[in-house]
């Protein structure tokens, strides 16, 4: 006998698109008030879905937890995040820390082999070396055995910026075309172009410095139901010797469904790559730098809040009323929140801003915060509250010669000069308001490597290992706040395996590393020129 309709299939089966408008304009409304129980008015909109299903049910709950909004346990800790994005609940035991460019490489590459339904890949580009062609191979190699009716249904998705991903003769696009011109039904190129790069400026400015004015800059590798989450574009350093972040979550469809529709929404705002390698855009939207400016932004952000909102209202219905036996899944399997943050700043979206300050402002003195940025670049904001803040905190940066910029030609090989001084800045200020003890730097260090690791570890008071984790492409600096298109992921999580991978991925990474003091800014290599000290205020707001 087939088991009772669950809320999650009974939401999924009738929550159309045609209802998706009406939820996404009422539900900050709805979401605004909350009863003494906890509740949400959100509950008000069950009957409009489906009539009352007379199996009884029970809320699930993260293992160990005193409840979804209990006073006790962990996930009650951070639950506060689900008033702002949708809230994915998932087995830790899907969930896998990466560790090394290579492994990352090879899950991207069997994956996209594999892959039935879909592969959806965004990033800032696509590198153009032997790595990168056999990545696009793979797709070729998926592709050619969905059209022998293997899997005929496959779509691949590739979403890049606009302006580095069209620098120089040989580049994204064109490593791209022979696959779109092969398979224009099955494949689309999306190139994302900001609204801020228009007129004079984008006539002026030339390659390479034009992307200092806004990037699409969201890393998220998708294959069916499973998905990478990373800071790592698709280059060939990225897969060996450039040190990044990764997260594998295996079966995951609802965290996967999410991704792709977001993607999907970024690319339908974007340039859509043609077989001749023109670009143009999808009938009656605006265009990002010859249209209206106010138009572009409204317009794009409301079809990229129609996806968030839309998440959001789903996954609040569901969260409540989800039949776990009907699911097969045991309340200790259910151990682990993933929440997706989303920052667009140009086009009015803001929802990783909010969430990363209001973490960095509840870490208090039981808490201890290990956050590393490859660039590090901390936002005014951002920085106020860490030094205002009671937790303890471990900041992990580049050493200058593991800086993406060390050894660069011209203008950009003074860029690890300028994090010098924006480093020895901060750690002024740390030293003037005595907060040493409490709040430490380090740098990272490895020979013939790159450092591109971003996010941050939590840990509660008395706890051996992490409970939380950001995971994606922001850097906490300016460019990520407010120029580029960004997207993370914050995983709460009760699973002692996946805490334990968390621990051992912080561990490794700080293991390289040496703690900052007084007299790191005083050796030879850390002299900063003057004319780098003059214009650093330009390059943090830039680079």
């Amino acid at each position: 006998m087939a088991a009772p309709m669950s809320w999650r299939r009974l939401v999924y089966s009738v929550y159309t698109p045609a209802l998706a408008g009406v939820f996404t304009r009422i539900s900050d409304r709805l979401f605004r008030s909350r009863d003494r129980r906890g509740g949400s008015s959100v509950l008000l909109l069950a009957p409009l879905l489906a009539e009352a299903d007379p199996a009884p049910r029970r809320v699930s709950r993260p293992a160990g937890s005193a409840g979804a909004h209990g006073s006790d346990g962990l996930c009650a800790h951070f639950r506060w995040m689900e008033e702002h994005v949708p809230a994915f609940k998932v087995p830790g035991a899907h969930i896998h820390i990466l560790t090394s460019p290579d492994q990352f490489y090879q899950a991207m590459k069997a994956r996209i082999k594999t892959a039935k339904r879909r592969v959806v890949m965004a990033s800032l580009y696509l590198g153009t070396g032997q790595l990168e062609q056999e990545l696009v191979d793979c797709m070729e190699e998926a592709l050619l055995r969905s059209q022998d009716n293997s899997h005929p249904d496959l779509k691949v998705s590739v979403l890049i910026d606009y302006t580095r991903g069209s620098r120089g003769q040989v580049n994204s696009r064109t490593m791209l075309l022979p696959l779109l011109q092969r398979f224009t039904s099955q494949m689309r190129v999306s190139l994302y172009h900001t609204p801020d790069l228009r007129g004079l400026l984008k006539l002026l400015v030339p390659q390479r410095f034009n992307e200092t004015i806004g990037v699409q800059h969201i890393k998220v590798y998708l294959f069916d139901d499973s998905i990478i989450i990373s800071g790592a574009n698709l280059s060939d350093s990225y897969f060996t010797n450039r040190q990044d972040r990764y997260v594998l979550l295996e079966n995951c469809g609802e965290v996967a469904d999410f991704f792709s529709d977001l993607v999907e929404a970024v690319g339908d705002i974007s340039l859509q790559l043609q077989p001749d390698d023109s670009v143009t855009m999808l009938e009656g939207m605006v265009h990002p730098y010859k249209g209206n400016r106010q138009e572009f932004s409204v317009a794009a952000r409301q079809r990229i809040m129609e996806v968030v909102n839309t998440a959001h209202v789903r996954q609040r219905l569901t969260n409540r009323w989800e039949d776990s036996e009907d699911e097969g899944m045991s309340e200790a399997e259910e151990d682990t929140w993933v929440f997706p943050l989303v920052q667009m700043k140009p086009l009015g979206i803001h929802v990783d801003e909010q969430v990363t300050k209001r973490l960095l402002s509840d870490a208090g003195p039981d808490s201890t915060v290990f956050l590393t940025s490859g660039y590090f670049n901390l936002t005014q904001a951002y920085m106020r509250l860490v030094l205002g803040a009671g937790a303890s905190y471990h900041i992990l940066t580049a050493s200058p010669e593991v800086n993406g910029f060390f050894g660069a030609k011209g203008a950009a090989g003074a860029i690890p000069e300028a994090y010098i001084h924006i480093a020895r800045g901060f750690y002024d200020k740390v030293l003037r308001l005595g907060q040493q003890e409490r709040i430490h730097l380090h740098e990272y260090h490895r020979a013939l490597w790159t450092f591109h690791a971003k996010g941050l570890w939590y840990y509660l008071q008395g706890q051996s290992r992490p409970c939380l984790t950001l995971i994606g492409s922001p850097n906490f600096g300016y460019r990520s706040v407010h120029r580029d298109l960004e997207a993370q992921i914050a995983i709460v999580t009760e699973n002692k395996e996946l805490q334990s991978q968390l621990y051992e991925e912080q561990q490794t990474l700080y293991q390289r590393s040496s703690e900052v003091s007084g007299s790191t800014f005083e050796q030879p290599d850390r002299h900063v020129k003057l004319w780098v000290k003059l214009v650093t205020p330009l390059i943090k707001n830039f680079f």
